[in-house]
């Protein structure tokens, strides 16, 4: 009877686990889908570029949707098994809730083990690539990112302005370059006509002006000017992409393991790269301890039980995040230790877990549904009766 059961719980879980890693990913995916359509729509980025970047940034999301979904997918299934009675029958057929606990931590360890590869190897694989791309895209986009009548600034202190622009000859007519890469000495670039060149070996590009003028302060009050028949400006694209650099996230544990104790980085680099090891194996265990939440929250057999236990569940979530957050702050400003501030927030939720679940077993009734439920029935009351004339 208990593999029969197990199987049954264990083919309940999955369906919403799986809807709700699509949507909390596609909600967190909203965030960077407006500046990836910006890239395409205005940049003139191939859609294939932006499809790889979604798929690069996706195990980032999938390491905080993971454990997102899995509290939700027990609490729903536990809920429905709760609301159809089942959990009574399965009481009075003498499974207690240990009982019931093998099937839901098997998944919480699959899902565990799905969470630390993410983080251990695809997270960083995929920000190093999601980088990678995005200073490829800014090398490749030199041609694509001039539009005749707009001022382009993708170039590193160069503002481009041309009135009309042949994108297969990728000759510029009217052509205005403000170039401010040297702040004591700027200039403007008027020519009449020119081509535009990127060379993706040097990370560069070259501007062939043809029949023009450089307007140049000198100083304070200086001014120079200079006719010209053909002029080459280069530009360095390196420039664009020094910014684009390798943090902790991009490390893989040997590189964290090396670089913190090397001198080539500050002592806020080498604490931030012992924090990121420590998370990179707190943050999946997050599946383990929400298999002790979502469970007493899931089979209250109140009336108003699963709404409540849906409410305090993503107050929980909330809560742990926001934890986790505070907690991290305080590893980086030395006021806890790294190993302190990245596990925390799991030794507390494993507390408050162990608690309901022992409460719930023990059929015991726990407070803060109490309080849920009457706060529920005030704003019940307060909605029906209407505002006050």
């Amino acid at each position: 009877m208990n593999s029969t059961l197990y199987r049954y719980i264990f083919k309940e879980i999955p369906p919403p686990f799986f809807l709700g890693v699509v949507t909390f990913t596609f909600v967190l995916l909203m965030g960077r889908l407006l500046r990836l359509t910006d890239m395409v729509v205005t940049k003139g980025v191939p859609l294939g570029d932006v499809l790889r970047m979604i798929l690069y940034l996706l195990p980032s999301f999938l390491l905080v949707t993971i454990p997102m979904a899995f509290l939700l997918a027990i609490l729903l299934a536990f809920g429905r098994l709760s609301g159809d009675s089942e959990i009574i029958a399965m009481k009075a057929s003498g499974i207690s809730l240990y009982g019931l606990l093998p099937p839901v931590f098997s998944l919480a360890v699959i899902t565990y083990l799905a969470g630390a590869f993410i983080t251990i190897y695809a997270v960083p694989k995929g920000n190093t690539a999601f980088k990678d791309l995005l200073v490829t895209v800014v090398e490749n986009r030199v041609s694509l990112g001039v539009k005749e009548k707009v001022f382009n600034g993708d170039f590193p202190g160069i503002v481009i302005y041309c009135d009309g622009y042949d994108e297969r000859t990728q000759v510029m007519s009217g052509i205005i370059i403000q170039d401010e890469r040297d702040p004591l000495e700027p200039s403007t670039i008027m020519a009449g006509h020119g081509t535009i060149n990127a060379d993706h070996a040097s990370r560069s590009v070259r501007l062939h002006l043809a029949g023009g003028s450089i307007h140049r302060t000198a100083g304070r009050e200086g001014y120079r000017l200079v006719q010209f028949s053909d002029y080459d400006l280069h530009i360095n694209l390196s420039q664009a992409s020094q910014s684009v650099k390798r943090d902790e996230r991009d490390m893989s544990l040997a590189e964290l393991r090396t670089n913190w104790n090397s001198n080539s980085f500050d002592n806020k680099g080498r604490l931030e790269m012992r924090l990121e090891y420590h998370r990179r194996f707190s943050l999946p265990f997050a599946c383990l301890i929400f298999t002790l939440v979502g469970m007493p929250l899931g089979i209250q057999n109140q009336r108003s039980g699963k709404a409540a236990g849906f409410a305090v569940s993503i107050f929980l979530l909330l809560f742990y995040y926001i934890i986790l957050s505070a907690c991290k702050t305080l590893g980086e400003r030395e006021l806890l230790n790294t190993f302190l501030a990245a596990w925390v927030p799991n030794l507390l939720f494993v507390v408050f877990g162990v608690y309901l679940f022992r409460k719930t077993a023990a059929e015991e009734k726990i407070p803060l549904f109490d309080y849920l439920s009457r706060f529920a029935s005030w704003a019940s009351r307060l909605t029906k009766r209407g505002p006050s004339r």
